[in-house]
């Protein structure tokens, strides 16, 4: 399977190499990859394979460049992208919230949607966690403590989706949150430090401290491979079942010629031995969604988040 898979990696890295120079003249120059992240995190090592395989597929310097927006979730991020033009050396690698969420949030730039899939490459195991010398380790006992206690959530951004899923199964399990605050990162520091009480935050950033934390529930439909026995918040509310995935984004107006030419590399790099490994070693998923499949799986995720405004609006 491992060879198997490094063939095709390297077939489709060739084919876009050679059959590519009759595709216009993209790319030309330097292409830049855009995080609305800090280094580290899943979306960002996963994209910066792809941009090393599209550096040495087209011979052009191809980066990541990281563009957090400062407990601002990855709008400032998603502008910079929206704003640059149309002709895909701005490429932004963005989670779900940036074309579900974003284009209600009255940011202009954003609004309508200015942006379309290449694809979706990666789910990730997002999870809702909290200190293993904490007073609960079930979403069950959180709720029966926050009845007299009070509980802080840390979290990426208020209207960001795994935000808002935490805060609907706590309104479905009936209890509230008496505060919460947004980070840039939240790890085993986050916890350990007392800043928050319960953190939604990716697997990846826990990993070095997990025989210390308890991962109450995970946001999606399938359990965590590296932690099964925590149940998925669509198994303790059907009506939350929405996935965290990350994509690939360019401006609606770029051309399909060059849109092609991306989704080419970004295939064959999450398709990948190494990629494939990254994924067995994190719990993530790691795929390939062409446009057309993405285009549908956010038109679902609007609809889901749609009866998630519902409970907390």
């Amino acid at each position: 399977m491992k060879t198997m898979l490094k063939t095709v990696c390297a077939a489709a890295l060739a084919t876009v190499a050679l059959g590519g120079l009759a595709a216009a003249d993209y790319p030309e120059r330097p292409v830049e990859f855009v995080v609305p992240w800090p280094p580290g995190d899943l979306e960002d090592v996963l994209t910066r394979m792809i941009a090393e395989d599209f550096q040495e597929a087209y011979g052009v310097p191809a980066a990541v460049v990281n563009r957090p927006g400062g407990g601002g979730g990855p709008f400032p991020g998603a502008i910079s992208v929206a704003t640059a033009p149309a002709d895909g050396y701005t490429i932004g690698s963005f989670i779900i919230a940036i074309p579900t969420v974003g284009p209600n949030l009255g940011i202009p730039e954003l609004s309508p949607d200015p942006f379309e899939p290449i694809g979706i490459f990666l789910t990730y195991p997002f999870v809702i966690a909290a200190s293993a010398n904490a007073p609960y380790s079930t979403m069950e006992e959180l709720a029966a403590h926050a009845q007299d206690n009070d509980v802080t959530l840390g979290h990426f951004g208020a209207p960001l989706v795994p935000t808002r899923v935490t805060m609907a199964l706590a309104e479905s399990q009936g209890f509230g949150f008496a505060s919460d605050a947004a980070f840039d990162a939240l790890d085993c520091n986050t916890l350990a430090s007392g800043d928050a009480d319960v953190i939604n935050t990716t697997l990846q950033l826990i990993l070095p401290c997990l025989d210390s934390v308890n991962v109450l529930a995970s946001i999606g439909a399938e359990r965590i491979s590296l932690t099964p026995d925590a149940p998925t918040v669509a198994e303790l509310d059907p009506s939350l079942n929405v996935a965290l995935w990350n994509g690939l984004f360019v401006h609606r107006d770029t051309p399909q010629e060059v849109r092609d030419r991306i989704a080419e590399v970004a295939q064959a790099t999450v398709m990948s031995e190494r990629a494939q490994t990254l994924a067995a070693e994190t719990g993530a998923l790691v795929y390939w969604q062409d446009a057309a499949e993405a285009t549908a799986q956010i038109q679902a995720d609007i609809e889901t988040l749609g009866t998630i405004s519902g409970m907390l609006d």
